[in-house]
């Protein structure tokens, strides 16, 4: 594990440098915008579940092995320095078909920060996701806390689209699953992408309320997507 993450470490820099010019191939084929998207591409009884602060190694292959049990495909936000702490989990998460979502190297917030600066942070973050899968596809970027600042034009110019959300369950202070569970039921609006967590801490509660929540949301009539990729 140790020597995984050295040999992760050394190919960041490489990789830096061969990906900052232009966005990855596989984002060419639909440009994004600067627009924060928070909502699915196809509207109606649509929900889109996301995850941030990722990936985890107690968190992530729970809520990993939950989402293959409920056929969810979701969006996992990951730190550069989670990433270059669990490089396997990442492999695991693209493994299972799930979208990534840079979201800044440290989790700082970027809203003061120069353009050359925010670049500079989402490369190395990019960075290191190829560093653990080649040449991935990052079709999103989500600024932490919600600070925008001047982060949604830098993500779209390297092929990312902003990723914003229309309900966040505030599961950062574990309240207990059922509380989670009434404000996902209570909360979701058509086509809402939702903001949840693996990562920053024990997220036993929020991996519950998924579980939970999923079949009766399908009972209803509801589907569960992917956010859309334009503003």
């Amino acid at each position: 594990m140790a020597a995984a993450r050295t040999m992760t470490r050394l190919l960041v820099p490489l990789l830096v440098a061969a990906v900052g010019a232009t966005p990855a191939r596989a984002d060419r084929s639909t440009p994004p915008t600067s627009a924060i998207v928070d909502s699915t591409a196809q509207g109606g009884r649509t929900v889109s579940f996301t995850f941030d602060d990722g990936p985890d190694p107690q968190n992530t292959p729970r809520l990993l092995k939950l989402l293959r049990q409920q056929q969810i495909r979701a969006v996992f936000c990951l730190t550069g320095d989670n990433v270059l702490a669990s490089p396997g989990l990442v492999r695991w998460i693209v493994a299972e078909g799930h979208l990534l979502c840079n979201h800044s190297t440290h989790h700082d917030d970027l809203s003061t920060w120069t353009p050359e600066a925010i670049r500079a942070d989402l490369l190395e973050t990019n960075a290191a996701i190829r560093a653990a899968v080649p040449w991935a596809r990052i079709p999103y970027f989500r600024a932490p806390f919600g600070a925008w600042g001047r982060t949604p034009a830098v993500a779209a110019s390297l092929g990312m689209q902003p990723l914003g959300w229309r309900l966040a369950i505030s599961d950062w202070e574990p309240p207990g699953t059922e509380v989670l569970v009434d404000r996902l039921m209570n909360g979701i609006t058509e086509g809402a992408v939702v903001l949840m967590h693996d990562g920053g801490g024990d997220r036993t509660q929020t991996i519950e309320a998924v579980g939970e929540v999923t079949p009766r949301l399908r009972a209803d009539g509801w589907r569960l997507t992917v956010p859309a990729r334009r503003g």
